[in-house]
């Protein structure tokens, strides 16, 4: 018999339902349904359509049942730091702000006015970003949504209860809310009630591999079918991680999609001065593993590009783009980082004028734009490998590179010849693939996180 697992990967621009097995020591996966995401403009605020994704993920469920390949066990992962609130009657208080929305613009010196940087930086391990759950939080203190709010869940923890009527918080991420001690990997309570939040509203912390139950009456019955809910890492990141094809103790990674995160695992939390410095973060991770890792801009500025292009009639994949910038001749650079690439009205105009303003050379064509890209990202990569290395104490001599970015190319090539280590590409599924394996440990099928990372390093 047959034990099929159902990864259900919610990425900031598109989900899919990914089915798995195990067959002759591989993973086998087979994508069953694919479906379109992203943040609307709703009276001038970034929002996601959390109904859409849930009428998709009923969607998704429905075609395992059509394929006569019925799950044991299921597993919800999404982007992090995005949240729903609900009242007393389990209605949602609010929208579900997406996390480019400007809402939170000026709620860190809020925050700072209660506990300074430094000061929450030491307490939490989590790296300064304006869009953080914390300054988020702050912001619904401000526009009142907090009265209401009796419980507090992650987007995929939301998810998750639609299907159960369960109420979970899933620990990998939870911890990108900045609201967790590291060192209990539970709810910070006393950080929570400075900043006026009420406690009450986050509930009990479960870690990854954790059973929540079946599905509800009603979703049986729109489905045609139960299994088993079990929590994945739930944040995109931690699952991909999951699936690094490196048995070794020391792992140097960059998960590279919408967004490349360069780092390390680490058994312990490094929530040093010079850590948060060099805005690292300390995220949660599957076996009390932590994250030690940096966010850059990643292959959202290539993505928004092609966007833009597409727009204006001229059709590229991203291949194509790929191969265009290899041949193109510009040395320019901008920092991936810089907040002007967060969400730009036009990445291009944002990227030409960045290199107006260091009078550099403008990149004119398709193929100068994304080889500008690409090669900021390599030097942003460089830095960050340099930091981690110096903050850790380890030296790496290859970087794993995993996600859907594995598959550009060129910019591997630029990678591994800007920071002078070998980039080991693939898989290109790593986040279907780590959600799957911590359903597959927790079913008893792989022994463990090392076991399902050797399975993939048979593919590499």
């Amino acid at each position: 018999m047959v034990n099929y697992y159902l990864a259900v990967d919610i990425g900031a621009s598109s989900g899919r339902h990914m089915l798995a097995h195990l067959e002759d020591g591989k993973v086998i996966l087979e994508e069953i349904h694919r479906f379109s995401n992203g943040m609307v403009e709703i009276d001038g605020h970034k929002r996601w359509d959390i109904d859409e994704l849930f009428r998709q993920i009923i969607i998704g469920l429905k075609k395992c049942k059509e394929l006569g390949k019925i799950p044991v066990s299921m597993g919800i992962d999404t982007w992090a730091v995005d949240y729903v609130l609900l009242d007393e009657n389990d209605n949602v208080v609010r929208p579900c702000f997406g996390y480019r929305d400007s809402r939170t613009t000026g709620m860190d010196e809020e925050v700072y006015k209660i506990i300074p940087q430094d000061k929450l930086y030491e307490r939490t391990g989590i790296q300064k970003a304006i869009f953080n759950t914390i300054y988020q939080l702050m912001a619904d203190k401000r526009d009142g949504y907090l009265g209401e709010a009796k419980s507090f869940l992650m987007v995929p923890d939301y998810l998750h209860y639609l299907l159960t009527g369960v109420k979970s918080n899933e620990y990998t991420n939870c911890s990108t809310t900045q609201l967790l001690n590291p060192d209990t990997k539970e709810w910070d309570y006393e950080l929570i009630e400075m900043l006026g939040f009420n406690k009450d509203l986050f509930g009990e912390i479960k870690q990854p591999g954790t059973s929540i139950g079946g599905f509800s009456d009603e979703v049986k019955a729109e489905v045609g079918f139960d299994c088993k809910v079990v929590l994945p890492p739930t944040h995109d990141t931690a699952s991909a991680v999951f699936a690094v094809p490196n048995t070794s103790d020391n792992v140097l990674y960059i998960s590279s999609g919408t967004w490349s995160l360069l780092g390390s695992e680490n058994m312990q939390a490094i929530c040093t001065k010079e850590a948060m410095e060099a805005n690292f973060t300390n995220e949660g991770g599957y076996d009390g593993r932590f994250r030690f890792l940096k966010n850059i801009m990643g292959l959202w500025m290539i993505q928004s590009v092609r966007n833009e292009l597409i727009a204006a009639g001229q059709e590229y994949t991203f291949a194509e783009l790929c191969n265009l910038a290899e041949e193109a001749d510009i040395d320019s650079i901008v920092d991936a980082n810089a907040e002007v690439f967060l969400a730009p009205a036009s990445m291009i105009n944002a990227v030409k004028d960045y290199c107006k303003n260091q009078g550099q050379k403008i990149p004119e064509t398709p193929g100068e734009l994304a080889k500008v890209i690409y090669q900021s990202l390599a030097i942003c990569y460089r830095k960050a490998c340099k930091e981690v290395e110096s903050i850790t104490g380890k030296h790496f001599d290859t970087i794993n590179v995993v996600g859907g970015g594995s598959k550009a190319g060129y910019l591997n090539k630029l990678t591994a010849e800007t920071i002078g280590k070998t980039v080991i590409a693939g898989p290109s599924e790593a986040t279907a693939l780590g959600n799957i394996g911590a359903q597959m440990v927790a079913a008893g099928e792989v022994a463990g996180l090392k076991e399902f990372r050797n399975i993939l390093m048979s593919d590499i």
